[in-house]
């Protein structure tokens, strides 16, 4: 375990902006980078993942192209946090406000994007690129994105010649509100939805999961789109091509949560001949890793503060299934994410999950997970805020007693003791907290130290001892209940 001191030091060194990259671009045409970023989708609604009603021809011609990978994990379930640990390759408890929803993104860290522009990449993006949040009170100027463009095509026309790019396309596309209907109306018989085991099976959940699809539909159709653009401008072949999600679909229980359903995305690369296809590999990855495998692509040596891991080996081997035995799992943290309890207070929380079990420690298990049943509390002026307002979560909320419902209320807008232990071979919907039996004492022991050495070692103050002053940063976001504020950071 990290001492005190090694963590002081590191954090001393992460404070500087990072070197150029030692390593030259090696000789040849540079590759290109084309991200392509949807808004809250889980990992299964993908036609490569199995949906048997979303349709998603971009994303599954990249996956059967190329690589997919069904155990990624975003690095938090929530919108800038996941963003910030993308582009700096790095975990939110390393990266101060960047930690929070609706804070900033400090300018003393490095970010891919701007490494590739040092070394002659056109960088830019269109729709959300990172956030939400400010940047200003950071020290940014702009977008870490790049500059923002109206569309793919616009950006590629203001390139230079034969300059390599790195074009981040965004999108606002699952993210909540829906058109009421809109999933009906697109031909979607609701009677073949396969509802999570988390939600209640009622028609209005249904209708409400199709409404989602839509709009996951409408994001791989502009995926699909560049992948046309890139092949009619003969760029196809040196692009690697990563198509993915920030988290998980806004649903109670899901986004803003630890769960697989808020923490685990769809992942597939494509680049070429470089990397073999139709392959589907096994280890576990996360967003974070994008940040060095795309510097790793261009030739470039990752930033030494970035303690990920490049997916490179894993897209250019020739194997499928496990790969590399050492990517066993996956952590995951959630700090404040939508300013919905009093004093601006959020719900700190790590997680492991391996193949076979999800850990969860609940470091205040007295706060409410989901946001304060009170309005008053959120400044968002609405109960359980940290869950978006949707037909299903209204139905759990005034259906809360009725049989069939009543449980997976309690789960979505319960408390949480401070250990959960989910067994995924008999319970891969995480309802069954197995933490508190007697013969399941040895594993969570063993899973919570192997959890809290991971967030020693890569500096986590919570982890360490040291002040964790999440629940003290700004808050950013809008405020519909203006008496809302953030507590003063204590003496």
């Amino acid at each position: 375990m990290q001492t005190r001191r090694a963590f002081l030091t590191s954090s001393a060194a992460m404070l500087s902006a990072a070197a150029l990259p030692a390593r030259r671009p090696r000789a040849g045409r540079l590759a290109n980078i084309l991200l392509c970023i949807s808004d809250d989708q889980s990992w299964l609604h993908t036609g490569a993942g199995g949906d048997p009603i979303v349709r998603t021809p971009g994303f599954d011609r990249v996956a059967a192209e190329g690589v997919l990978f069904p155990h990624a994990f975003c690095d938090a379930p929530t919108c800038g946090p996941s963003r910030s640990a993308l582009v700096t390759g790095q975990p939110i408890w390393r990266l101060e406000e960047a930690g929070n929803i609706h804070s900033t993104l400090p300018a003393k860290f490095a970010t891919y994007t701007e490494l590739l522009e040092q070394v002659g990449y056109a960088i830019g993006h269109t729709r959300k690129g990172w956030g939400p949040g400010r940047l200003p009170p950071g020290g940014r100027t702009r977008n870490p994105a790049g500059d923002k463009f109206e569309s793919f095509e616009a950006f590629l026309q203001t390139r230079g010649e034969d300059q390599p790019f790195c074009f981040w396309l965004g999108s606002y596309d699952p993210h909540r509100p829906y058109t009421a209907g809109s999933g009906q109306e697109s031909g979607k018989d609701p009677a073949k939805v396969e509802v999570p085991p988390h939600l209640p099976d009622h028609l209005i959940v249904r209708d409400d999961i199709l409404d989602y699809y839509v709009e996951v539909e409408r994001f791989d159709g502009r995926v699909n789109a560049a992948l046309e653009l890139l092949e009619q401008a003969g760029e196809l072949e040196n692009t690697l091509i990563v198509v993915t999600s920030d988290h998980g679909m806004p649903f109670p229980r899901a986004k803003a949560s630890l769960y697989d359903y808020g923490s685990r995305v769809p992942l597939a690369v494509r680049w070429g001949d470089r990397v073999p296809g139709g392959r589907v590999v096994d280890d576990f990855v996360s967003l974070s890793a994008l940040a060095p495998t795309f510097l790793e692509a261009a030739g470039l040596e990752p930033a030494a503060e970035m303690t990920a891991s490049s997916l490179l080996p894993l897209l250019t081997s020739s194997a499928s299934g496990r790969v590399e035995p050492e990517r066993d799992a996956a952590f995951i943290a959630m700090e404040r994410h939508d300013g919905c309890r009093r004093g601006g207070k959020g719900y700190p929380c790590r997680a492991i999950r391996t193949a076979s079990h999800l850990y969860v420690r609940n470091f205040e298990p007295t706060r409410w997970p989901s946001g304060s049943p009170s309005a008053k509390d959120c400044a968002r002026g609405i109960p359980y805020g940290e869950i978006d307002s949707s037909p299903t979560k209204t139905l759990m909320m005034e259906s809360r007693s009725e049989p069939g419902i009543d449980r997976l209320a309690e789960l979505s807008f319960g408390t949480r003791p401070e250990n959960e232990l989910y067994d995924l071979r008999s319970d891969p919907g995480q309802l069954n907290n197995l933490a508190g039996q007697s013969s399941a004492q040895q594993l969570v022991g063993q899973l919570r130290d192997r959890l809290m050495d991971h967030l020693a070692e890569t500096g986590d103050p919570r982890a360490l001892g040291l002040p964790a002053p999440w629940d003290y940063y700004p808050y950013y976001g809008r405020r519909v209940n203006e008496d809302w504020e953030v507590d003063p950071l204590p003496g």
